[in-house]
């Protein structure tokens, strides 16, 4: 069930007093659209994480639709600056429901640095397939860190899915492996793969991953079918290049953005957008099991704007 127009307004309520609020305060100080204008609106989109190359991609459209309308007032410029959001968000890469793939097992790496909600978001993501009807088995693979393995089982636990571990120091990619035939053996729709988020270096977490999604291909050469970031929207810019280090090495497929509610940094969700040609997938709206929603850009810009 996608989360409701209000629900996501409210879960944008910071962002939107920073982004948006910035945006107004400017439009309110001029009585026409001039360069002044248009120069302290690039400097607000900056100052709102919306990132230099999405804010330059923004400005430069709404430099030719004033141009085009002649005499533009500066109340219209907010409804040009929400097209302008539109056509970098709404792109090719946004797919249909996530919840319908045609292939099984369907098998999900879920990546990220530790502290970005990785697993309270694997935990939120094995409940909505369970809610749309799909057999479900979690892979701790984060095998560096006992913690996390006790973590994730709690959530296996309490979404009532199977669950795959081994001890503390174990070869993360077996893990993987076994997760892989269990579900073919047991006839399971979704296989959902933890990550370690942190080793001793960014190389060797890098190369880590690699082995995981090498070892998952010869359990299933069509597999993993979908490789998604966890970012926690709170970083900021410091996301952005969370998005480029992690796309690099190991090819993302889709982005988690989590704790949106709790940030005033959510015009992250517009730089990655124009920056990357990886879709945000998933929104993180809260801490209860069911604050996970799969993200609308469409919705998005109409919360944020309207």
């Amino acid at each position: 069930m996608k989360f409701s127009l209000k629900r996501l307004k409210d879960g944008l309520t910071r962002t939107k007093s920073n982004l948006v609020g910035r945006v107004k305060s400017v439009i309110g100080l001029h009585a026409k659209v001039d360069d002044d204008l248009i120069e302290e609106l690039e400097e607000a989109l900056i100052e709102s994480d919306v990132g230099v190359s999405a804010t330059e991609k923004i400005i430069e459209g709404l430099r030719e639709r004033v141009k085009s309308e002649g005499n533009a007032e500066p109340e219209s410029v907010l409804e040009m600056l929400k097209s302008e959001v539109s056509e970098i968000l709404v792109s090719d890469n946004h797919r249909d429901s996530f919840f319908e793939a045609d292939v099984s097992p369907f098998v999900i790496m879920v990546v990220g640095v530790n502290g970005t909600g990785k697993t309270t978001s694997i935990g939120k993501l094995a409940n909505t397939f369970k809610q749309n009807g799909k057999s479900v088995i979690i892979a701790a693979c984060d095998t560096f860190r006992a913690a996390a393995i006790e973590q994730l089982e709690i959530w296996a636990d309490r979404v009532g899915c199977d669950f795959v571990r081994s001890t503390p120091g174990a070869d993360s990619a077996a893990v993987a492996y076994d997760a892989v035939q269990a579900a073919k053996s047991r006839g399971l729709d979704v296989v959902i793969i933890d990550t370690a988020g942190r080793l001793h270096t960014k190389a060797n977490l890098m190369e880590e991953l690699k082995k995981i999604k090498r070892v998952v291909t010869k359990a299933d050469p069509t597999a993993p079918h979908e490789i998604l970031l966890a970012i926690d929207a709170t970083t900021g810019q410091n996301g952005v290049q969370q998005v480029k280090v992690f796309d690099q090495a190991i090819d993302l497929t889709g982005l988690v953005l989590t704790k949106l509610d709790g940030t005033a940094k959510g015009g992250i969700v517009i730089a990655i957008a124009e920056e990357f040609k990886v879709p945000v997938r998933f929104v993180g709206l809260g801490e209860q099991i069911d604050d996970l929603d799969e993200f609308s850009p469409r919705d998005f810009v109409e919360a944020l704007f309207s």
